[in-house]
């Protein structure tokens, strides 16, 4: 009877010294397929500096001397905030990119989209920037196709804007350094408690009040 050790025995595979191994090319290939899957995929890349850029065009939008004034608006006009011709619609703009500045990113989608409707092309350009960074491309084609092209009036795009808004978050994101501020925690608490006040089943924080306008006229006038 054949024993177990007999069938391992049999059953091992013979090795035999390879004179032709290139051990310095071997250890070149794992080299490099090591670096290939630590290389972030370049859709990752995009999508990272996009929402870099996002958040420095956001502060921006957020540190105007004017951005309080226009909230204050928003604030005050009639509660039909679907309404084009009773929207403030740098307020919504200004709202938006608190939102967004905020961790609130489903409702700042909704009210960018509401002042892009209005042609406003800065909140067409967060739009792109918006969806770009979640990998959503065709959505941010759209929007920036609306930046570039697409403008209620009969005048030419704004190209000049558009550069400096790109210009300006590709500085930010390259050096880190930025004159405008992030939201601070007090005015964070303000969105987050208008965030509590639900509307029926609606999940979109409503439009901003006074109080929250008071709050951020003391950001902007710091």
């Amino acid at each position: 009877m054949t024993t177990i050790d007999e069938l391992l025995a049999d059953a091992r595979i013979p090795t035999m010294p390879r004179d032709d191994f290139d051990v310095g090319a071997a250890l070149r290939r794992l080299a490099a397929d090591a670096a290939a899957a630590a290389k972030p995929h370049p859709d990752t890349v995009r999508a990272a500096q996009a929402g870099q850029q996002l958040s420095v065009v956001c502060r921006w939008i957020l540190n105007k001397p004017d951005a309080a004034d226009h909230v204050d608006r928003l604030a005050t006009e009639p509660e039909t905030p679907a309404d084009d011709h009773h929207l403030d619609v740098d307020g919504a703009l200004v709202f938006a990119c608190l939102l967004y500045l905020t961790d609130h990113r489903e409702s700042a989608q909704f009210w960018w989209q509401l002042a892009a409707g209005a042609g406003h092309r800065a909140a067409a350009y967060c739009l792109h920037l918006h969806h770009l960074a979640l990998g959503e491309i065709r959505e941010a084609r759209h929007w920036l196709h609306e930046v570039t092209d697409d403008v209620l009036d009969s005048e030419a795009p704004d190209g000049t804007f558009l550069a400096i808004l790109e210009a300006v978050a590709t500085y930010v994101r390259k050096t880190g350094y930025s004159f405008a501020n992030a939201p601070t925690g007090s005015l964070e608490m303000e969105v987050d408690r208008l965030a509590t006040v639900k509307t029926g089943s609606c999940i979109i924080v409503q439009r901003p009040d006074r109080r929250l306008a008071d709050r951020l006229h003391d950001f902007t006038h710091r």
